[in-house]
């Protein structure tokens, strides 16, 4: 089953590929914990100079529990595989402190 995924690019538009790329990375959280209730991705540039100005925001919703993870770096790719990795540590903690009750 498929997780309802929001994808939002703020002041751009993401192509087809960068919104299935991060679904794709999104869905696999659901191999560590299979309660995901829904997740949001926020894709944002930052204003500044430097090149690492994409940043991805992910928020996942488990029952009971929001879990967040904001990352920057040179490519919106980048920046969401390190964000959902991020979120795949709190997942099995999470998953862990669950079958500890």
């Amino acid at each position: 089953m498929i997780m309802d995924t929001k994808v939002h690019s703020v002041h751009f538009t993401a192509d087809v590929k960068l919104v299935d790329f991060v679904n794709s990375k999104v869905n696999k959280l659901r191999l560590f914990f299979g309660n995901i209730v829904s997740s949001e991705v926020f894709l944002r540039l930052d204003k500044s100079t430097e090149r690492a100005n994409k940043i991805a925001e992910v928020r996942v919703l488990l029952p009971g529990k929001e879990l967040f993870a904001k990352k920057q770096a040179k490519s919106f790719e980048e920046a969401a595989d390190q964000a959902i990795e991020a979120l795949r540590r709190q997942v099995k903690k999470y998953k862990g402190k669950k079958e500890l009750k």
